[in-house]
């Protein structure tokens, strides 16, 4: 398993423990958390149920712990699914009649909701009303279903895909940003203290250095690094073990492994820096053409390795210097 990935996985049980529960808990994201904060109070002071809210940005940024943030600080249940389960009108309706007043539907990965369930949808939004169309063709009939009041807080790493009908209809829309090595380093504190790990202070500014500006890498990171400690008997994680535990992780000085090596070399060698096609580029690799745009690309352009143009892909002069570094 890719460790510096930002996908999340089943097995990530442990990110359960480390998520905050309340907005004050939750580190970095400044000006979303004070604005959600201000649309969370204010909704409570009017009795309302909060304003839908789309959260976008790319994986590992804390998205799912925000929806779970607002959920407590609104001091409701909150139901969760994925755009991808819900694969036909009955799916959605079971998940929006098991909601009570006021609570929280959190949709990851909302962009790839099907169309036709998408535009059903709408109405929950606009009106909290669900009008399902039963029976066969010739003897069917539509059936409105009342909803109450609830939040819909939609998550996605492709603000793009999103129809503008339903982009227009969240009245509160947040994109979280990568965050800072200082961020992450306080992030990475906090999780010695939750799994009762001690960490040194040059340590935990390395794991923080090569996350990738990544919450949930950071942590992952973190993990395997006090497997390492633990199996070689330490008491606390030293920047050395860090070092060597990353080194074994093939996570260089940067943040980047194995496979932004490899796009890089391939961007670099097979195809003189660009411009290529992030298709051609992901059949050179072996990898799928969404790993790299969701995962690989935002990193490696947010650090000014590539440049993405009309024509494709092309390397910068900080790729160069980088690959001619670790050769």
């Amino acid at each position: 398993m890719r460790e510096v990935s930002g996908e999340k996985f089943e097995v990530d049980d442990f990110e359960e423990t480390l998520r905050p529960r309340y907005i004050d808990e939750y580190i970095g994201q400044t000006e979303v958390k004070e604005n959600v904060s201000v649309f969370i109070k204010a909704a409570k002071l009017r009795g309302e149920a909060l304003d839908h809210v789309l959260l976008y940005g790319p994986p590992g940024l804390g998205k799912t712990t925000l929806a779970h943030i607002i959920a407590n600080e609104l001091e409701t249940e909150i139901k969760t699914t994925t755009g991808p389960s819900i694969e036909k009108t009955g799916d959605l309706a079971a998940v929006l009649s098991s909601l009570e007043p006021g609570d929280v539907l959190f949709i990851d990965e909302i962009h790839r909701i099907p169309r036709f369930i998408e535009e059903i949808l709408y109405s929950a939004m606009e009106d909290f009303s669900l009008d399902i169309i039963v029976g066969t063709e010739g003897s069917s009939r539509t059936i409105k279903i009342d909803l109450p009041p609830f939040t819909l807080v939609g998550a996605t790493t492709r603000a793009g895909d999103l129809t503008a009908p339903l982009r227009d209809r969240f009245g509160i829309v947040c994109k979280l940003n990568y965050y800072s090595n200082e961020e992450l380093t306080e992030i990475v504190k906090r999780t010695s203290r939750v799994l009762e790990m001690d960490i040194e202070d040059d340590a935990a500014i390395e794991l923080a250095k090569r996350s990738r500006r990544t919450p949930r890498i950071v942590n992952r990171l973190f993990k395997r690094v006090r497997d390492f400690t633990q199996v070689e008997g330490k008491p606390n994680i030293t920047k050395e073990i860090t070092l060597s535990s990353l080194d074994r992780l093939k996570v260089d000085n940067l943040g980047l492994d194995q496979i932004d090596i490899e796009y890089l070399d391939s961007l670099i060698k097979k195809f003189s820096g660009g411009p290529v096609g992030v298709e051609t580029i992901a059949s050179s690799i072996g990898e799928e053409v969404t790993t790299l745009e969701d995962v690989i690309e935002p990193y490696l352009m947010q650090e000014g390795f590539i440049k993405r143009t009309q024509r494709g892909r092309v390397a910068t002069e900080k790729a160069y210097n980088h690959m001619e570094v670790i050769k």
